[in-house]
């Protein structure tokens, strides 16, 4: 869902961080290994008064736009609130947020139980699980803390899910995160073992001052390459899921929109709360440096609605900081496909978000790719 306002700004989306610990520990994580420490100052677990604050505020969003949004229990791991708290905590969601109101969870999948399940089906809770691929892919940087690589139990708690004729609707996707040095045609065929009829990929978070995993330069397109493979195999599939970033691209160039952050040039009304029920900005802009993703006014549930957020320049900043200022966008034939990238993408300590995305190249070898193949299926038809 996007914005369509002109005056007050609409919610598309409230990440409500309901645990801020995990039991995993993978080498990536943005938010333990980016250089944020930010989680340590809040509680493991959003209490009872904060769900119930947040339940009210979100009620009154409602009633006040008129237009559904979504929200997803995120972390962390949101799981680590069992089966008994998280029961009262979509309770207490649903209580006030009706359909066609979405009420989804982010999780690893290693602690998906059957009584977890229950709770799932009860409220109406669609699930996606991060698995990455094949065990060998997955359990490179997805660990324990331990030290022990988690595919085994995510992908029994996925099997759990899809075993059960009440819940396996439920699984609105996978998501993967990008592994260059992978093979994206076994990638693609792992994630479609799950029985999971949409996926998302991702690339590795960095930005021009530290580059992602696996990208020797700014000008190199190794993630590009990855992903021209995973387009490759998704053609050639008679029965293929859903791929949001590939789909994305694809109606952006047939004239359409895209239906999430990360590409084309529509702007999300996203909003963060954290356990101690802060109200921060889009958390993925940790990846830009430690605190980039908080306001200098500090917004809580206790005190402000959604709407005192919305109307303030601070609010108004960051959401227009989703379209990119650099000349170079500004100037580029893809710009209404590709929208910039992921802000945070785009950071450099010189330059602050002055720059293209660090995934530019990569962006449009993709966007490249996916022209000729619309214009040679365009030539099929005529």
């Amino acid at each position: 869902m996007t914005s369509q306002h002109v005056g007050s700004r609409q919610l598309d989306t409230v990440l409500l961080k309901v645990a801020s610990r995990c039991n995993l520990d993978c080498s990536y994580c943005y938010i333990y290994h980016m250089g944020d420490e930010a989680w340590r100052s809040q509680p493991k677990q959003m209490s009872d008064a904060v769900i119930q604050m947040v339940a009210q505020r979100l009620s009154d969003q409602l009633a006040l736009q008129a237009v559904p949004f979504s929200v997803v229990l995120h972390g962390g791991e949101p799981l680590l609130l069992g089966a008994t708290r998280l029961e009262h905590f979509c309770a207490t969601l649903r209580g006030v947020l009706p359909h066609p109101c979405g009420i989804h969870i982010q999780t690893n999948g290693a602690l998906i139980s059957d009584r977890i399940i229950d709770v799932l089906v009860r409220y109406d809770v669609g699930v996606s699980v991060s698995i990455d691929g094949p065990q060998a892919v997955h359990d490179r940087f997805r660990l324990d803390h331990r030290g022990k690589g988690s595919f085994a139990r995510v992908r029994a708690g996925v099997e759990r899910l899809m075993a059960r004729e009440d819940s396996r609707a439920l699984l609105a996707g996978v998501l993967a995160v990008i592994d260059p040095d992978s093979n994206p045609a076994e990638v693609y065929a792992a994630l479609k073992q799950t029985g999971a009829m949409s996926f998302d990929v991702l690339p590795r978070d960095g930005n021009w001052d530290k580059l992602p995993f696996g990208k020797r330069s700014a000008k190199t397109i190794e993630y590009g390459i990855w992903l021209e493979g995973l387009l490759d195999v998704y053609l050639a599939d008679p029965h293929p899921p859903t791929i949001r970033l590939l789909d994305d691209i694809l109606r952006l160039l047939l004239g359409g929109r895209s239906m999430k952050e990360g590409v084309g040039t529509a702007d999300y009304g996203i909003l963060v709360i954290e356990p101690d029920g802060t109200i921060e900005k889009n958390d993925t802009l940790k990846v830009a440096g430690a605190g980039a993703d908080r306001f200098d006014q500090r917004w809580s549930v206790f005190d402000h609605s959604f709407n005192d957020v919305f109307g303030s320049d601070e609010f108004s900043a960051y959401y227009h900081q989703q379209r990119p200022i650099s000349a170079i966008c500004a100037s580029c034939p893809d710009l209404a496909v590709c929208g910039g990238g992921m802000v945070a993408h785009r950071w450099s300590a010189e330059r602050g978000y002055d720059n293209p995305s660090i995934f530019c190249a990569d962006q449009r070898h993709l966007i490249a790719r996916m022209r000729r193949v619309v214009e040679a299926a365009e030539r099929q038809e005529l």
